[in-house]
């Protein structure tokens, strides 16, 4: 399956619901501004969410008020500035030997599988790759993470449960440098529960990071899962304000109806979104590619 049928497939329900929202009432005579209220409406119903909505009918009213237009070209317009608002995913340059990737997010939102199938892709790429096991407060997550790193073929270091993960992540980058590494895959905790505890815990380890080297982390990389719509916007927003996050990973947009969320968020925080996860395989974890993102969702 190729990366555009990847993405369609993955996105086929909320292109569903945003599409039956849309023929509801595009193409049904010339644009008004009532029309346009009831379209804002109809896709935040269909998960586009509230400020991808907005900027969406903004743009229409800008183009096309007052015109009589074809559903066809209401899409044309819906889709090039939905375009126009994502981030272009820049290009992977290393910037350290090794370069240093901290991994955030929310329990559950599959950091741990995200962090093996990139390992497994850098691994692959013939670079050398090392996994720090630093959520020590799950057991079950450092196993995982021990798990996909055999997998990968990847270098391990992980700590006793409940050490400081602070202690994992600066062993783990002293080891890579000492045995050769190109890339270091911190894992972390997300009990955002407990948000202060955890946002102090993150900036504890990126303080330690800094003293091996000023420079790390290189990337700080937050996944997200499309399933959970408004929430995962949230949920940005919340680490984004605390950590100068370098790029999404956006998982689980596998055939659910939120893959809308991922413009909302992108219109939100300006972040471009590296990855998007379109299923379990180590190989279901393709580079985002906004246009045929956008003609997932807005192109029959």
């Amino acid at each position: 399956m190729g990366l555009f049928s990847a993405i369609k497939k993955g996105l086929q329900k909320t292109r569903e619901a945003i599409l039956g929202e849309i023929k509801g009432i595009a193409g049904q005579g010339k644009v008004t501004d009532e029309m346009l209220e009831e379209l804002e409406e109809r896709l935040i119903k269909a998960d586009v969410g509230t400020s991808a909505a907005f900027l969406l009918t903004d743009a229409l009213r800008e183009e096309a008020l007052g015109k009589s237009l074809s559903q066809n070209e209401v899409l044309d317009i819906l889709r090039s500035e939905a375009e126009r608002f994502l981030v272009d995913p820049p290009k992977f340059e290393f910037k350290g030997n090794p370069h240093v990737f901290l991994v955030i997010g929310v329990n559950g939102a599959g950091k741990t599988t995200t962090i093996g199938k990139l390992a497994k892709k850098f691994a692959d790429e013939g670079h050398k790759v090392m996994i720090a096991a630093a959520d020590t407060f799950r057991a079950a997550a450092i196993e995982q993470l021990e798990v996909w790193a055999k997998r990968s073929g990847a270098e391990f270091v992980r700590h006793a449960e409940g050490s400081d993960p602070a202690a994992v992540a600066f062993d783990a980058c002293q080891a890579a440098k000492a045995r050769g590494c190109d890339v270091v895959f911190i894992d972390t905790a997300g009990r955002l529960q407990n948000k202060d505890y955890l946002m102090e815990e993150l900036a504890k380890i990126v303080r330690v990071l800094k003293k091996i080297d000023p420079s790390y982390p290189h990337d700080m990389m937050l996944v997200l899962d499309g399933n959970t719509g408004q929430n995962a916007i949230n949920q940005a927003k919340i680490f984004h304000k605390s950590f100068p996050l370098t790029g999404l990973v956006v998982t689980k947009l596998d055939g659910t109806a939120h893959g809308g969320s991922v413009l909302s968020i992108a219109s939100s925080l300006k972040v471009p979104i590296l990855w998007v996860g379109m299923g379990e395989r180590i190989d279901q974890l393709v580079p985002f590619n906004k246009a045929e993102y956008v003609d997932g969702l807005f192109k029959e």
